[in-house]
């Protein structure tokens, strides 16, 4: 059963740039799509980019295309979201999280097996 660690979040200046980490532990993490998302104060958790398996296709929330990009290391058990162009409103806890159901591949309800957090803030 996969469990995940997120890690590199911490306070940057709008504009910046921040790698996040996410570290799974566990069997067949290669099996299985992975994802990013993210909660606001006062605001739900929202998805924000996910990726399949094999590495091969990411999908984005429109916020956040462009700017973002996730990629995983399978070898390493590893998948990363690098966050250019940070804005104020990237500030967030976000979590990584195992695609465990079939269908969707943005639909929170589609993953488990979610990381603790990290926390990114952005100042303006």
């Amino acid at each position: 059963q996969v469990q995940l660690v997120e890690s590199g979040g911490r306070l940057v200046q709008a504009g910046a740039s921040l790698r996040l980490t996410c570290a799974a532990s566990g069997p067949n993490f290669d099996a299985y799509a992975m994802g990013w998302f993210r909660q606001a104060p006062g605001k739900e958790r929202e998805f924000v980019a996910s990726i399949i398996a094999s590495g091969a296709t990411p999908y984005y929330a429109d916020s956040v295309k462009g700017r973002f990009t996730i990629s995983r290391n399978n070898a390493e058990n590893t998948v990363y979201l690098q966050m250019n162009s940070l804005k104020a409103e990237d500030t967030a806890v976000y979590y990584c999280a195992v695609k465990d159901k079939r269908g969707s591949f943005t639909a929170i309800p589609n993953f488990g097996s979610w990381g603790q957090g990290t926390q990114v803030t952005v100042s303006s």
